[in-house]
């Protein structure tokens, strides 16, 4: 009976070349299971960082490599098409610079218990230790151990770090990478739960601020279950309907059948409930401030960029390889998805008064523009939206890591607007490249950001979707409006009496550096990467 099993049903191939750069990040991820299980606690962080640098850098290279590739992979579960490689190229520059910014070691105090406040409770006082400081990370060096508390101070005097972090953000990349390439809805699922597991347990895992960061990990997690199992009931819905979890598959029954499909429709409802989930869009985006002011903000910055990048790029593929059929039912509500997530994220963004909260507004807000040139459902649209996304991420984890630089008398990131108050009188550099990269995104002309939105309403306008264009005009008028209020707030208002300290760690400078400049040339000379769009807008089937 084994014997006719095994004749009648042959082996799958597996095309480990087309495979290649996921192949090589998860690789790098298991050695770095490996490392962290049998490597001297002193060889870790190193040999992490050279396991994270060099499979992110060897990946890109594949890619680079496999570009003009058009085929698909694993029994068509995986496309290797120019839409994949080009998304999976913007994922892995800008996880290479989260890494690096994973990887930072500033010099901070010591944390030492002042007082006993109760049984079990210490209060967090930072202060140097005999004038003692060690290098330390964002990461909490004990995770289960309580904030300020004895062991977590033991931890951190004997250099104990959480290096586990770095497998666990090569897990996420290698999930990222997987879901936009996903070609059918099980590899979509899979590679769904891939990156997000691991993004749960990295937004718990702040050395400061510990119970925010707990709690927008419990809130994320939650939600993020939730979300995924609509994604799983739509799943089914449409297997039901069309008989096969293809893509290509899914398309043809759409296409040939001539009766009802409401099956389909609720189906593709359910589905995009998980995908906008993660894209942050209205009325899925209640984690998106609470988990990004949470989070240790270097994973922030690699979650704002990279999701946003992956998850955009899944449902571009769901859209246009596996329901264009059902082009008339889903641009309506897409557009109206878009309507809202550009208005609310424009509007309560003017309302914030921390920046890590206005920044993640503004990421809903920036959601909204990406889905006007989805809802155009033409090659413009494509080639826009990748743009965008290559763009947005950059500018995004640069402004995320220029807000690791202001601490506060205490150590802790100051986050809140009053603090930034006259930060270019006593920092103008930083100053100035906070303004850059907020004036890209509101796409004042020579950033990145104004091609951007040029390119995503040209994109909807020739596709028909005129109002949201006018709209999205509008949202960015109203987004200017607190993007400069930051701007004024940093160059024309009399610092604060206890101003913060401006630190200055050689990685995350670099990485602020890099994104800055690419924000700036990319605004400047930006035909280079439109070509590169504008030829990566066709799909494997």
């Amino acid at each position: 009976m084994n014997q006719l099993l095994a004749a009648s049903v042959p082996a799958p191939s597996i095309e480990y070349g087309a495979l290649s750069p996921m192949l090589i990040v998860f690789g790098a991820a298991v050695a770095g299971v490996i490392v962290e299980a049998f490597a001297p606690r002193s060889w870790r962080y190193p040999l992490q960082l050279l396991l994270g640098v060099a499979g992110l850098g060897a990946a890109l290279g594949a890619v680079i490599g496999l570009a003009g590739t058009n085929t698909t992979a694993i029994v068509e579960a995986v496309a290797v098409d120019n839409v994949a490689l080009f998304l999976q190229g913007a994922i892995l520059v800008v996880a290479l610079l989260g890494v690096l910014l994973m990887a930072e070691r500033g010099i901070e105090p010591l944390l030492r218990p002042a007082r006993r406040e109760g049984p079990g409770t210490w209060s967090r006082a930072a202060a140097h230790t005999a004038g003692a400081t060690v290098p330390v990370d964002a990461f909490a060096p004990q995770a289960a151990a309580m904030p300020g508390s004895p062991d977590e101070i033991a931890a951190a005097r004997a250099g104990i770090t959480t290096t586990e972090v770095f497998p666990l953000a090569l897990f996420a990349i290698g999930g990222l990478m997987l879901f936009p390439a996903s070609n059918d809805l099980l590899t979509m699922f899979v590679a769904l739960e891939v990156l997000s597991l691991p993004l749960y347990l990295l937004c718990g895992l702040a050395r400061r601020r510990r119970l925010l960061s707990q709690e927008a990990a419990l809130k994320y997690f939650l939600l993020g279950a939730f979300s995924s199992a609509f994604f799983l009931y739509g799943m089914a819905l449409l297997y039901g309907y069309a008989g096969t979890v293809r893509f290509a598959g899914v398309a043809d029954v759409v296409a040939r059948d001539s009766g009802s499909k409401t099956l389909a429709v609720l189906g593709l409802a359910m589905l995009a409930v998980g995908l906008l989930f993660k894209i942050g869009a209205v009325p899925f985006q209640s984690w998106v401030p609470d988990v990004y002011q949470g989070a240790p903000t270097s994973v922030t910055a690699l979650m704002a960029a990279g999701t946003k990048i992956a998850a955009v790029g899944a449902l571009l593929r769901l859209l246009q390889v596996g329901v264009p059929g059902l082009r008339d039912d889903w641009r309506p509500i897409l557009a109206a998805i878009s309507l809202a997530t550009m208005v609310m994220g424009a509007v309560v963004a003017i309302t914030q008064t921390d920046m890590k909260r206005i920044l993640a507004y503004s990421s809903v807000a920036h959601a909204g523009f990406i889905l006007t040139a989805l809802v155009a459902g033409n090659t413009e649209g494509t080639s826009s939206v990748l743009f965008y996304l290559a763009a947005y991420g950059i500018a995004t984890l640069g402004a995320f890591a220029a807000v690791t630089l202001v601490r506060d008398g205490a150590g802790d990131e100051a986050t809140e607007l009053s603090a930034w108050a006259g930060l270019g009188r006593h920092s103008p550099w930083l100053a100035t490249i906070v303004a850059l990269f907020l004036l890209s995104m509101a796409g004042i002309p020579l950033t990145s950001g104004f091609v951007s939105k040029f390119a995503v309403f040209s994109a909807a306008a020739a596709g028909g979707a005129t109002v949201l264009v006018i709209v999205g005009v509008v949202a960015s008028a109203i987004a200017a409006f607190f993007y400069i209020r930051v701007i004024v707030l940093m160059f024309f208002t009399d610092p604060p009496e206890d101003a913060p300290r401006i630190v200055t760690p050689p990685l995350t400078t670099g990485v602020i550096a890099v994104t800055a400049a690419a924000t700036l040339v990319l605004g400047i000379l930006p035909q280079p990467l439109l070509d590169m769009t504008e030829r990566a807008t066709t799909f494997a089937r």
